[in-house]
C-alpha cells in the first residue's frame, strides 16, 4: 500500500478544514455545556453531501471507501469537534450499510436518499440492558402479525434517539430455546421511531453531552413487512456487515481527538513561561508528548491498513479490531497528557482539553470493550481456545 494520499483524500481534508473553520472551540464548548445537538454543523455536513460518502451514487452518495470515510471522520474530530461532532454524523456513515447490502431495490430507493440528504436521522437499536455485548441474549421480541410485526422490548445506549426519525432495530423473531445458536432467530428492521409507541429516556453521562444517549422502551410497536431487512432470522449476520467499518471509524475519531489534544499541549508548552523559559524546554514535558506522537502515528497506520483491507474485500476483522483498540488507547493517553501538561489550566473548560479527555473515553468503552477485542485477537487471529 502507498503512504501517499490520493487527490480525492487530499480534497476531503481540505474540505473538512474549510467546513470546520465555521465551528470554533466556542461553538463546541457551548454545545457541550448546553447539551444541545450541533444542528448547524450537521446541516452543513448534509448540504455538502458528506453523509453519503460511502453510499451508492445511484441514491445520492459518492461511493467512496472506508479509507476515505476514516480520513473524513478523523479530520472532523481532529479539528476540535471531537466526539460531539463525530457522533452527530457517525451513524449515517456506517449505520445504513445493512440496507445497502441486504435491502431490496424499493427499500434502498425509499430509505437511503433521505439519510444521505440529512432530511431524516436514524439511530441504532441493538444493545440491551441485560444483554450488553452478548447480542444473542437480547429479549426484544417481534411477534408476527398480519402484514407485519408487533415489537416489544427495550434498548440502551441508543444515541440520537431524541432527535431520530428512524431506527435500525434488531429483535428476536424466534424464541431462543428454539434456535441452534443464540444468534439465530434475530431479525433486522428499519422503521419509524414512533414516539407514541417508543419512550425515549435520556441517560445523563460524563461527556459528549451534545449528542444524546438513551434507554428506549418499545410498547406494541407495529412494523410493516416492508420494514424488515432481508430474511427473517438472519439479522445478526446482517449487522456484522457494519461492525468492521464502525470499528475503523471509531478508531479514526479517537485518533483525531488524540492529535488535537497533542497539538494543544505542544502549543501550550511553547507559550507557557515558567522560571524565564518555556515549559516545553523541560524533558519531563517533552518526552511524554513525544511518546504520544509516536503512538498516534502507529495508530494511524493501523487504521489505514484496516481500511485498505476492508475496501479491498479482504478479511479486515483482526486489523479493524486492532485499530480500534490501539487508537482508543493512544487517543486517551494523549488527551490525559494534554491535561497534565496544562496543569491547572488543563482542568479549566476554556482550554478544552478536559472536554477532549472526557470524550476520549468513549472509544475505549464503545462499541466494544478493549477486553472483548483482545479476546477476538486471541481467538480469531492467534488461534487460541475461546475463554468464555
Amino acid at each position: 500500500m502507498s503512504f501517499e494520499l490520493s487527490d480525492t483524500q487530499l480534497s476531503i481534508i481540505d474540505s473538512v478544514h474549510n467546513i470546520m473553520k465555521k465551528f470554533d472551540d466556542d461553538y463546541w464548548l457551548k454545545c457541550d455545556q448546553e447539551a444541545s445537538f450541533p444542528d448547524k454543523f450537521y446541516n452543513e455536513i448534509a448540504e455538502g453531501g458528506w453523509l453519503g460518502i460511502c453510499m451508492p451514487k445511484e441514491f445520492g452518495g459518492t461511493n467512496l471507501g472506508v479509507s476515505e470515510a476514516s480520513i473524513f471522520m478523523q479530520k472532523i474530530s481532529e479539528t476540535g469537534g471531537g466526539m460531539a461532532a463525530a457522533s452527530s454524523i457517525h451513524i449515517n456513515i456506517f449505520g445504513p450499510h445493512p440496507i445497502v447490502v441486504h435491502g431490496n431495490k424499493k427499500q434502498k430507493e425509499t430509505w437511503l436518499p433521505p439519510l444521505i440528504t440529512g432530511k431524516q436521522k436514524t439511530c441504532f437499536g441493538v444493545t440491551e440492558p441485560d444483554a450488553g455485548l452478548d447480542t444473542g441474549k437480547l429479549k426484544t421480541f417481534a411477534k408476527k402479525i398480519n402484514n407485519g410485526y408487533l415489537i416489544n422490548g427495550q434498548k440502551i445506549w441508543t444515541s440520537t434517539a431524541k432527535i431520530a426519525d428512524k431506527i435500525l432495530l434488531l429483535a428476536r423473531t424466534t424464541p431462543i430455546e428454539e434456535c441452534k445458536k443464540n444468534t439465530d432467530g434475530l431479525t433486522l428492521f428499519y422503521t419509524d421511531l414512533n414516539r407514541n409507541k417508543i419512550e425515549v429516556k435520556e441517560i445523563s453521562k460524563m461527556g459528549r453531552a451534545a449528542v444524546d444517549s438513551n434507554q428506549i422502551f418499545i410498547d406494541n410497536l407495529e412494523v410493516p413487512d416492508f420494514d424488515r431487512i432481508g430474511e427473517e432470522g438472519k439479522g445478526f449476520k446482517y449487522i456484522l456487515d457494519s461492525l468492521n467499518p464502525e470499528r475503523i471509524l471509531i478508531a479514526a475519531e479517537a485518533l483525531g481527538i488524540g492529535k488535537n489534544a497533542l497539538s494543544r499541549a505542544v502549543q501550550y508548552s511553547k507559550d507557557r513561561i515558567i522560571f524565564d523559559q518555556p515549559i516545553g524546554k523541560n524533558q519531563s514535558i517533552q518526552h511524554p508528548l513525544a511518546e504520544n506522537w509516536i503512538e498516534l502515528e502507529a495508530a494511524e497506520l493501523l487504521i489505514a491498513k484496516a481500511a485498505y483491507q476492508y475496501d479491498k474485500g479482504e478479511n479486515a476483522g483482526g486489523m479493524a479490531n486492532a485499530a480500534k483498540y490501539y487508537a482508543a488507547e493512544a487517543g486517551f493517553k494523549a488527551a490525559t497528557q494534554a491535561v497534565l501538561t496544562l496543569g491547572g489550566m488543563g482542568y479549566a473548560k476554556e482550554y478544552h482539553v478536559e472536554r477532549l479527555l472526557r470524550e476520549s473515553l468513549i472509544p475505549k468503552l464503545a462499541p466494544v470493550s478493549a477486553q472483548m477485542i483482545l479476546n477476538y485477537i486471541s481467538e480469531r487471529v492467534l488461534g487460541l481456545p475461546k475463554s468464555y
